[in-house]
């Protein structure tokens, strides 16, 4: 059964969002859920929802605004299925990696996602732009509309939470 859509219903400029924009989409889902399949229904999901907006409302930043959605909605499929997820994170700074690789502890990194879990949506939000998209603080509150000493503080204490969190499970990271 093939699905049409009517062009007419479609606010302007949406098939030009989703041809320059969908790979970052996808990207900054994938590297939150660590599955493609989880990934691609991130990216319908943001897609479907741009689609039910306002069209007369201006998206300033689509690039900023779509990572930003992708990320959210990436959050609330690992929070969904938080007690038996699978997920593995692709993407970390390097020493973070390298540490969890070295210990080779499965259960380390479904910890550490069960933990990121329980953070706030915009702590979580900042920690997965730094520490998984690789973004710099500046460039983080040009993009979520913070400061640079907001976007430093918010991830002391994700960082300090997630630490707590893991604490609780018995992992001293």
């Amino acid at each position: 059964m093939q699905v049409t859509l009517d062009q007419s219903a479609m606010p302007p400029g949406i098939d030009d969002l989703y041809s320059s924009h969908h790979a970052i989409v996808f990207a900054a889902a994938y590297r939150v859920t660590g599955n493609a399949s989880d990934a691609e229904d991130v990216l319908h999901t943001v897609f479907l929802r741009l689609l039910k907006r306002d069209s007369s409302e201006q998206i300033d930043h689509p690039e900023g605004y779509l990572r930003r959605a992708a990320v959210n909605a990436a959050l609330d499929v690992v929070r969904a299925r938080r007690p038996e997820s699978d997920v593995v994170l692709e993407r970390m700074p390097s020493k973070a990696r390298s540490a969890l690789e070295s210990l080779g502890n499965d259960d380390l990194r479904r910890q550490l996602r069960a933990a990121l879990a329980t953070l706030p949506e915009k702590a979580a939000e900042v920690f997965v732009l730094r520490h998984f998209e690789e973004r710099g603080n500046l460039e983080i509150a040009k993009m979520l509309g913070m400061t640079q000493v907001g976007v430093a503080v918010t991830l002391h204490r994700a960082r300090k939470k997630l630490q707590d969190e893991l604490r609780k499970t018995g992992v001293r990271p």
